[in-house]
């Protein structure tokens, strides 16, 4: 069943659907996505809560350095979430109390969706999802929107003021750089105890089965992840209740593009086109570039 914030979050994916054209949202067609396509596996039994999946995140992505140390535990009084208050990451271990009274431990980042509803609601393509796994972003052509923020089933992706010029989404990629140089992402790199594993998504669903039928006492029967939302990139295995772990509630097993699917096949998209349209128009004409706050706009468009 799907609930009535959800709805907001679908209601976001149709009207950047109305900007697009029915032809080009991802849910109007059956997406399966590259069957090499790359993922994470977490294994909370496994999480100690060290952090140093937080730490190696903001080093690898030049993130500031948050207002308490990485070694301060203190931070688990109260449930985080990435880029918020004095976290300033792309991840964040949150903790929990197990059925028998231990600490269970929560890593919070980007689902990377295999049909990701941010991408859906995207009106100018700045997010993708890359034929390796990893949903990305491109900052020279976001228009500060938004709809991605409203669109998120797992409420992941924030939205840096600091600039009110140059503001940026942020939210993890996956380390999608290091994927492409041929490394590990810094996560899963800097675990100690291999609770972050990286590989193929079908692999990693193998691996995380096997470890559930191997060890039925110490694992629920159900990998997160592998059908929530129609499928994720980023997966989980948990001795402790999905839900009791701040995961989402009743998200179902479609995807939120394709849930958007009929209803544009209904309505005429001039309905739904023309707010979110001109929306664009005038965030595209107040922002100005990078570094730039006085002069007049270069007509020069920065390739990497």
């Amino acid at each position: 069943m799907v609930k009535r914030r959800d709805l907001i979050k679908i209601g976001a994916t149709v009207v950047a659907a109305g900007v697009l054209g029915a032809q080009n949202v991802l849910g109007s067609t059956d997406f399966e996505g590259n069957p090499e396509r790359l993922g994470m596996l977490t294994d909370t039994t496994r999480c100690i809560g060290c952090r140093r999946c937080e730490a190696a995140c903001n080093k690898a992505n030049n993130l500031p350095a948050p207002k308490t140390s990485f070694e301060d535990t203190s931070v688990f009084e109260e449930e985080r979430k990435p880029y918020v208050a004095d976290v300033g990451s792309y991840t964040a271990v949150n903790r929990f109390e197990g059925e028998d009274g231990k600490p269970v431990y929560r890593k919070v980042q980007c689902m990377h969706c295999d049909e990701p509803a941010c991408v859906t609601a995207c009106p100018v393509a700045a997010l993708t999802k890359s034929e390796a796994g990893p949903v990305v972003w491109d900052e020279t052509i976001c228009i500060g929107c938004r709809y991605c923020i409203t669109a998120c089933p797992f409420y992941v992706p924030a939205f840096e003021y600091s600039s009110a010029f140059d503001p940026k989404i942020q939210k993890c990629f996956m380390c999608n750089q290091r994927i492409k140089d041929g490394l590990v992402p810094a996560c899963a790199e800097a675990c100690p105890v291999e609770a972050i594993q990286f590989g193929k998504k079908k692999d990693l669903l193998k691996m995380a089965k096997l470890r559930i039928w191997g060890s039925p006492d110490k694992y629920i029967d159900h990998v997160y992840g592998e059908t929530e939302a129609g499928g994720t990139g980023w997966m989980y295995i948990s001795k402790l209740e999905f839900e009791k772990m701040g995961f989402p509630e009743n998200i179902g097993t479609t995807s939120f593009p394709k849930l958007t699917k009929d209803f544009l096949s209904m309505v005429n998209l001039t309905l739904v086109s023309w707010p979110a349209l001109l929306g664009g128009f005038y965030m595209a004409s107040h922002k100005k570039p990078h570094g730039e706050h006085d002069e007049e706009p270069k007509e020069e468009i920065k390739h990497e």
